[in-house]
């Protein structure tokens, strides 16, 4: 079955109002903390479980040690340590490059999803310089947590080509894995999580080999996208076909609970700076929802134009860049404030879907999703740099080199 009969055979989950009045009024206490629970070492409550009024015995110390290790808000261990606890993005802002890439050439990477290929462009030259055949229906190309590799994943082929980014060629033979829609890697690095849209999982693979290490099914049809906490304690992944988030437990790979969007489409999911606010792009209403971290409850929500999709912090995670399929725009959201500063239109209109931003941080690069193009914008002024004809459908596409420590995947989660 393709990405497009699932899109015409489910619907959107209706959600309830009563959690968006409760957050309303608890937002102004929780704005006077200091910090978010996902940045502090001991756990809080989930919303599947709550501490219980009745007295309860004195658990022996190793058992409460447990039993915080494996609480979805405590750190997960082996993760990189934060490197600022206000700015969890500070190790990839601009030019910071890992010695792991300095040397990969800078190419901008866009799988043709109508089709089986990825073009190759030179950013300096804003021309095609090569096309590596992959196999049908590339949605993204993701960079691996050791940022050695860039996956190719071929959603109906059932597979992943392997890039490599020293070379800007093919790496190998297609490696087999089912319905790889999307791909992400755990923030210790020790799996890869391939998104199954089709299937309703997200399985837990190897990051080398990719066999199937751990299978989690989720309740929601059109999972998608993922972020995680800022001490990778758990995941946050949205669901597009059914209006739904869903909270994964990264220690015990269960589900811990589901928030529904009220007639939502949860596309692009990404977390604030401070790790206190995961920002949700929804397709259906036209804008941004802000999701608290510490409660996965909803904040508020700010229209930013038709068809919100992508979302992508400024090199100086100041703002974040949300990409309006529908309407040709960009809207800038400011991080401090929470608010919508400006929005870019582009001109004679586009369909801006997903990419990044460049090494520097001074160019925005995007797919045009239903004019097969590719779009450059300047991240001081929003004008149109360049506009670049690829092939049909182009999707995930992917700026490399990226300055970080490690990546998430997608198309350049880094931290």
């Amino acid at each position: 079955m393709t990405r497009w009969q699932r899109l015409s055979i489910t619907g959107v989950t209706l959600g309830t109002i009563i959690a968006l009045l409760i957050a309303a009024c608890a937002e102004s206490s929780e704005d006077s903390k200091s910090a978010d629970a996902t940045l502090r070492p001991t756990a809080t409550p989930t919303m599947a479980a709550s501490a219980s009024a009745r007295p309860k015995a004195v658990a022996p110390a190793h058992a409460a040690r447990q039993t915080r290790s494996n609480a979805a808000n405590a750190p997960l261990s082996g993760m990189p340590q934060i490197a600022k606890p206000t700015n969890i993005y500070a190790d990839a802002g601009a030019g910071m490059l890992s010695d792991v890439v300095r040397h990969d050439p800078y190419r901008i990477y866009v799988p043709n999803s109508g089709g089986s290929s990825v073009a190759v462009i030179n950013p300096h030259t804003m021309h095609v310089i090569r096309v590596i055949q992959t196999g049908l229906n590339p949605q993204h190309v993701v960079p691996s947590y050791d940022l050695k590799t860039l996956y190719v994943t071929n959603d109906q082929s059932n597979s992943l080509t392997p890039i490599n980014p020293r070379t800007a060629r093919r790496a190998g033979p297609d490696i087999p894995v089912d319905d790889p829609y999307n791909m992400y890697f755990t923030p210790d690095g020790h799996y890869a999580i391939v998104v199954a849209e089709a299937r309703q999982h997200l399985d837990f693979r190897d990051p080398h080999t990719f066999k199937l290490r751990h299978r989690v099914k989720v309740d929601c049809p059109g999972v998608d996208h993922i972020d995680f906490s800022a001490n990778g304690g758990y995941l946050i992944a949205t669901c597009e076909f059914s209006g739904r988030l869903v909270k994964v437990n990264l220690h015990t790979h269960k589900v811990v609970g589901y928030l529904n969007l009220p007639n939502g489409s949860p596309q692009d999911i990404k977390l604030d700076p401070s790790g206190r606010v995961f920002y949700v792009a929804d397709k259906y209403r036209g804008g941004v929802w802000l999701i608290r971290a510490s409660t996965f409850r909803v904040m508020r929500f700010i229209h930013t134009g038709t068809d919100a999709h992508g979302l992508y912090p400024s090199r100086n995670a100041h703002f974040l860049y949300v990409t309006n399929r529908g309407s040709g725009s960009v809207s800038i959201i400011n991080f401090r404030t929470r608010k919508l500063v400006k929005t870019w239109h582009i001109p004679g209109g586009g369909s801006p879907d997903m990419g990044n931003t460049s090494p520097s941080g001074n160019v925005l690069w995007l797919s045009g999703r239903y004019n097969s193009a590719v779009y450059a914008l300047s991240t001081r002024t929003g004008r149109l740099l360049g506009r670049i004809a690829v092939g049909l459908q182009p999707h995930g596409l992917c700026v490399w080199p990226q300055p970080g420590r490690y990546s998430l995947g997608h198309t350049g989660v880094m931290r």
